[in-house]
């Protein structure tokens, strides 16, 4: 096969350099394991990076997490790119941690490991009826929609109901929402999965509710994701083009305490957020007209459990709804408890937009009531006690494994400047191993290892394959790509010539 000659032809070219150059072993193509690339090779000169990742497709949740109607977001995989193509750097794809190769002999074969796989997991929200038909988490949504290999089969039923509940207010339930209102005949010049698009296009769903714990003033979005979704006018408001569109926010969640006063007062973002909700419920019309899709923010309620249907034995029908009040925590900062009064939702489909969750593999520490890895400014420790003396050398970690699924993409410049800023510390220090005086196969001993296993790598090469064929099957639909979205068509691509 051809990805298997690719693989022998860079694994001749780089046996033949001499030195003992720096080699590093990055865990993750997404933001964080471009940035933290990027960095290395411009930090350390004659260092040689190599990037794995489980999936054959590079760029993390820059291609399976943005939206579709957000392609400017997306222009940083150009960037990233050019770092997949520095002569100092490779991208090895369909290679997993854990099934394909281990930490420990990563570790073996490279002075350094960067963990940055981010999360692709679920928090869950813990309460009967979760495991209920219909009921998903927004992370499978948003695969689905955007083409990720492990998403194609989740097929929501859109059909069968008018009505969705995505519980959370942060940006991932905002671009849900979205997805779900917004006309397919503009998302149709998107690169939105082919079945995502054919399934929305035969959506019932007309009424979208954002549930979240709290109020207006601590809503978990960012003013910008916001902005996109309320797209103020003088008369009317617009969700990302849809002029026929009714927005409820009840007044009386807009009633702001001095508790609220003082959130405002410590963060302008809380406060834009709360100025354009404010606006948002009083810009359109008290009720919503015949035919009118809708948008609905329902604060301070939590989910108390899933409501199964009678007609349906095993699907949703609605959630069971506690309300709650707000209670100071000090600084500035406020939690939600239930009252003990409930309400129902009725719904047919719910996604659950709680938060992403990392997975640990065999032989690494991690915390899992954070959902991290422990360590000291991407140091990574060796247990949960947070000593920064147990440090595993030459370990290290950047993005939502180091901080928890936090910020946008840029947030991972900076952290993968600081976990960069660590490592070249510890090689001044002395703290790693000489790369002169302890010389390291690197990918020479990676690819030999992958080689034995029969891993089909899949190099940068091959997606420089599929990122064509992708462009040349969206050409056809007027779309910048047609994403291929199975494993054996990703795959069968990557091979040819």
């Amino acid at each position: 096969m051809a990805i298997f000659r690719a693989r022998r032809v860079l694994w001749r070219s780089f046996s033949t350099i001499s030195s003992h150059p720096l080699r590093v072993c990055i865990v993750g193509s997404g933001p964080a394991g471009f940035y933290t690339a990027e960095k290395i090779l411009k930090t350390h000169q004659g260092s040689q990076v190599d990037i794995i990742d489980r999936l054959p497709t590079p760029y993390g949740l820059v291609r399976s997490g943005v939206a579709p109607d957000h392609p400017e977001t997306k222009n940083v995989m150009n960037q990233f790119s050019r770092v997949a193509q520095n002569g100092r750097c490779s991208f090895f794809g369909n290679v997993a941690l854990g099934s394909s190769i281990s930490l420990v002999e990563l570790r073996e074969l490279y002075h350094v490991v960067v963990l940055a796989y981010g999360a692709e997991s679920d928090r869950v929200v813990g309460i009967p009826g979760e495991d209920l038909k219909g009921v998903h988490s927004a992370r499978e949504f948003v695969w689905w929609y955007n083409g990720h290999p492990d998403g194609r089969n989740l097929d929501p039923d859109l059909k069968n109901t008018d009505t969705a509940v995505i519980l959370g207010q942060g940006n991932v339930a905002l671009d849900v929402a979205r997805i779900l209102l917004r006309p397919t005949s503009e998302l149709a010049i998107t690169d939105i999965a082919s079945h995502a698009l054919t399934a929305l296009e035969q959506s019932s769903i007309r009424k979208v509710y954002l549930v979240g714990r709290r109020g207006p003033v601590q809503a978990a979005c960012t003013a910008k994701e916001l902005r996109e979704v309320l797209e103020l006018r003088e008369v009317f408001i617009i969700l990302a083009g849809i002029k026929d569109l009714y927005i409820h926010i009840k007044e009386t969640d807009l009633k702001i305490t001095p508790a609220d006063e003082e959130e405002m007062k410590n963060s302008r973002i809380h406060r834009r957020i709360y100025e354009l909700l404010s606006k948002a419920a009083t810009a359109g019309p008290s009720q919503p007209s015949s035919g009118q899709r809708e948008l609905h923010f329902v604060f301070f309620r939590q989910p108390d459990r899933f409501l199964e249907s009678y007609d349906k034995k095993g699907y949703v029908s609605g959630v069971h709804l506690e309300k709650t009040g707000l209670k100071g925590i000090g600084s500035g900062k406020q939690i939600a408890i239930g009252t003990g009064q409930f309400e129902n939702l009725s719904c047919g489909i719910v996604l659950k937009s709680i938060g992403y969750k990392s997975v640990p593999v065999d032989d690494l520490p991690f915390d899992n009531q954070k959902g991290v890895v422990p360590n000291v400014k991407g140091r990574v420790l060796s247990d949960n006690s947070g000593d920064p003396t147990s440090i595993e050398n030459g370990l290290y970690v950047c993005g939502w494994l180091k901080r928890g699924p936090t910020g946008i993409i840029a947030t991972n410049l900076y952290c993968a400047e600081e976990t960069v800023a660590s490592l070249s510390e510890d090689l001044e220090l002395g703290v790693l191993a000489s790369t002169t005086r302890l010389p390291k196969l690197g990918r020479d001993g990676l690819l030999q290892i992958l080689d034995n296993r029969n891993v089909r790598v899949v190099p940068f090469s091959a997606w420089e394959r599929i990122d064509k064929e992708e462009k040349r099957l969206g050409s056809l639909r007027n779309k910048p790509r047609e994403k291929l979205t199975s494993w054996e068509e990703l795959l069968k691509v990557a091979g040819s010539e």
